[in-house]
């Protein structure tokens, strides 16, 4: 995992292999291109993009009309405007009617940094997985984007897909198969899961590395698809290990972590601990700042697999 590369970067790559196979393809974006990585399918296809201006609210129900009139719409747009404005376009013209929208949210989370928490978003997920017929992906990097959101546009309906703003390790190779709603065992242990997305799978991986040497073994799982969630698996792997810590750079409510609790109180309680943002705003600072003042880094999740250890019954 050395090389590092921006799943948003990923996202603008794809929508160029996309573009060109599929001309039913339109992109709108609310003036962020650049940052998006959006611009490169405009300068391509100028007949097939659209720039919104400010007005995230207006994307999202011309990305409903686009759809409804047979395109496959990507709307793109930093996640606290894309969940956060538009949140009612979402609702009532985009997944009431299920349309073919994917929404393409980049700058996710705590990692923004510097912005500050204005464009901090850390409820998206809690948000978009309540509303019915929404599909929620977050990529843990630069291979995985770009075969989820393949599939994504293969797919009729509402997609929420959320990516980040810093670069990511590169986990994956081509030839792994991944599919939507089937989550990924990285790494197989008999001591804990842990199950992360996004941001939080490399963090993941490099602590279940250090704990390995300390005679701890660890499932680790990469839960792209948040919703629907794979219960299969995470049940799987719950009655095997007996404990579970959640790692995700997001609230602690309603995300990741709240679809892992849901899905394991429900079948297979367990011990769970949960690596995120503890119900609270963010502040301005470096990424790597914020990742350590918020405890998200990877001995934050050293910590959280031996106190949830210490949770299991003998």
């Amino acid at each position: 995992m050395t090389e590092k590369i921006a799943t948003r970067k990923a996202y603008g790559e794809v929508l160029l292999e996309l573009g060109e196979k599929h001309e039913d393809i339109v992109v709108l974006d609310a003036d962020l291109s650049k940052s998006t990585k959006t611009a490169d399918f405009a300068k391509t296809y100028p007949g097939r993009f659209f720039n919104m201006g400010v007005s995230e609210a207006d994307m999202m129900g011309t990305a409903a009309g686009l759809a409804a009139s047979g395109k496959t719409a990507f709307a793109s747009t930093f996640a606290v405007f894309a969940a956060g404005r538009a949140y009612d376009q979402i609702r009532n013209s985009i997944c009431y009617p299920r349309q073919n929208v994917k929404i393409a949210a980049t700058h996710s989370g705590i990692t923004v940094g510097e912005d500050g928490a204005s464009h901090q978003m850390l409820e998206d997920i809690a948000l978009m997985r309540a509303l019915p017929n929404m599909t929620v992906i977050c990529p843990s990097d630069a291979i995985s984007t770009k075969k989820l959101i393949k599939l994504a546009a293969k797919e009729h309906g509402p997609y929420y897909i959320r990516l980040g703003r810093p670069g990511v390790p590169v986990i994956y190779d081509d030839n792994d198969d991944i599919q939507i709603g089937k989550a990924k065992l990285l790494k197989e242990g008999n001591d804990i899961t842990i199950i992360a997305c996004g941001h939080q799978v490399a963090p993941a991986l490099e602590a279940s590395e250090k704990l390995s040497g300390e005679g701890v073994s660890c499932d680790v799982i990469d839960l792209h698809t948040i919703k629907p969630v794979d219960e299969k698996l995470i049940l799987e792997s719950a009655k095997k290990t007996g404990a579970v810590v959640t790692c995700e750079e997001h609230s602690i409510i309603g995300g990741l972590g709240g679809a892992v609790a849901e899905c394991l109180s429900e079948n297979h309680p367990v011990p769970i601990k949960k690596v995120g943002v503890n119900d609270t705003f963010g502040e301005s600072g470096t990424g790597e700042e914020l990742l350590k003042k918020y405890g998200l880094t990877s001995q934050d999740i050293e910590k959280k697999v031996k106190e949830a250890i210490g949770l299991k019954a003998d």
